[in-house]
């Protein structure tokens, strides 16, 4: 059976005091877009934040191979925040993680902080902030939409890599190289991103060309976004 490789980390990887510090930081960071998500939570934002959550828990169990023996699977940061914004789509992709540890005992609950911080922090960030950096290509029409959503999936996946990488650099396991494990990880993850920028893509592209107004990424446009090929 393939594994899986993905920064949805298990309990074990970092030693205490690290998983601890990262618990401290994800809860942190949670409670901050808690606070700035109550502001950007309206009617269309709410039920769609209900969905976005929904589809990538269920996405996510899903693993696509990547290489011989390894496999990856959605991890939805630039998905969520470009659906429903930033603030809320960190709070989608916690949520998420804490049910899947809870429940499922999928990622370990002394992991939990850590993989918060990597997939609902720093993936939700760098894609949006790199979706929002690329709004000209955005205002070409729904391909230039697609192309945005499929580079800031890749890039949000491949940082967030990096934050695996820094978080064993602080708490891992000395006996194994860093460098080695540096680039297996975001050499895998590149792969990874591949995939992550193609569900993102189809997903963004088929809710704009039916329900523009559902995504948020488009919000203060100053014209609607081209639905044509």
């Amino acid at each position: 059976m393939p594994a899986t490789l993905a920064m949805h980390m298990s309990d074990g990887l970092l030693d205490a005091p690290t998983s601890v510090l990262f618990l401290v930081v994800g809860g942190v960071g949670v409670l901050l877009a808690l606070v700035r998500a109550r502001g950007a939570l309206d009617d269309r934002t709410a039920p769609m934040a209900g969905l976005v959550a929904a589809f990538i828990f269920a996405v996510q169990m899903l693993n696509f191979p990547v290489l011989p023996g390894v496999s990856g699977h959605l991890l939805g940061g630039a998905l969520a925040a470009i659906l429903v914004g930033p603030w809320v789509g960190a709070l989608c992709i916690a949520i998420v993680l804490v049910v899947q540890a809870l429940v499922f005992a999928d990622g370990g609950l002394s992991a939990l902080g850590a993989n918060v911080t990597n997939l609902a922090l720093i993936g939700t960030a760098v894609g949006f902030l790199v979706a929002l950096g690329l709004r000209g290509l955005v205002r070409r029409g729904r391909g230039g939409l697609v192309a945005t959503a499929f580079i800031a999936a890749f890039a949000s996946t491949v940082v967030a890599s990096l934050g695996f990488v820094a978080e064993y650099a602080i708490g891992g396991d000395p006996a194994f190289d860093l460098g080695t494990i540096a680039t297996t990880v975001v050499g895998v993850h590149c792969l990874i991103g591949i995939g992550e920028g193609i569900i993102t893509a189809l997903t963004v592209g088929a809710i704009a060309a039916v329900r523009p107004d559902l995504v948020y990424l488009l919000r203060g446009e100053r014209r609607p976004l081209e639905v044509s090929a």
